[in-house]
């Protein structure tokens, strides 16, 4: 039986800035087994990792990221707005800047880390976003284990219709009847759920925890109960802590 993933969720975000470099790099240094981030499109087609549609909570800009070009979102600090965490480091932290995907994936380049990719398209539909996603994976993946995950579900149907392999997964934060009939007539490689959904009804998924992960999970019974039920990945903003959990878990058996 294969231990449950501890995925880091837009990298280390409990304790560093979200979706940076250097959020990235502290997950891969606390062993994580893969990292969740999420996509926008710039006013110029360029990908970049940021999880809201504007600038203003997790940078110190404003504005849609569909109204900004890369260079004007480069300008921008991704670190200053987390002074109030304990690790905040004024020099670094503030020089930190929204990544592009293809920086994130030169970044992970020597390792093989896992990676999950959220298309946030539920509120703008970027054209031509899956084309360029796919596009970049293809050549600066190296070969790692990809998933891309969407709440807009046309997006992944898009996705596997470019490339009929790769690996789509479906975010939900409600139940859904028949879950595995929907896995197998859509073909997604696992469902992402919200941690309500699943502990709220553990049996209702009990036949396919292995294609089940499952965000955003911080607090330690929680953990401690999905590392128990055996889903494939929990999705975390502290993945050393669960990372801890896990191996704690391990010595035991």
């Amino acid at each position: 039986m294969t231990a449950t993933k501890i995925y880091g969720h837009r990298g280390c975000m409990g304790t560093y800035p979200e979706n940076t470099l250097l959020g990235f790099r502290k997950a891969i240094e606390q062993g994580v087994d893969g990292l969740e981030l999420d996509v926008q499109l710039t006013k110029d087609g360029e990908v970049v990792v940021i999880h809201d549609e504007i600038l203003d909570r997790t940078t110190d800009g404003n504005g849609y990221i569909k109204d900004s070009k890369l260079q004007e979102v480069k300008q921008f600090s991704a670190g200053a707005n987390y002074a109030h965490f304990p690790n905040y480091d004024e020099a670094t932290w503030v020089a930190e800047r929204v990544p592009t995907l293809q920086e994130v994936l030169e970044l992970l380049s020597p390792y093989d880390t896992e990676l999950n990719i959220e298309l946030k398209t539920s509120l703008i539909n970027y054209e031509g976003i899956e084309e360029k996603v796919l596009s970049l994976v293809e050549q600066f993946g190296n070969g790692r284990k990809i998933i891309y995950s969407s709440f807009h579900l046309p997006t992944l149907l898009r996705i596997k219709n470019i490339d009929q392999d790769a690996e789509i997964a479906w975010l939900l934060d409600q139940r859904i009847s028949h879950p595995l009939d929907y896995i197998q007539s859509l073909d997604l490689e696992a469902l992402h759920l919200s941690k309500h959904v699943v502990l709220s009804d553990v049996y209702y998924l009990k036949d396919f925890f292995d294609k089940i992960r499952v965000w955003t999970v911080n607090d330690k019974d929680e953990i401690k109960q999905l590392l128990d039920l055996n889903v494939d990945a929990i999705i975390t903003d502290f993945p050393g802590r669960a990372l801890f959990y896990r191996s704690e878990r391990k010595s035991f058996v």
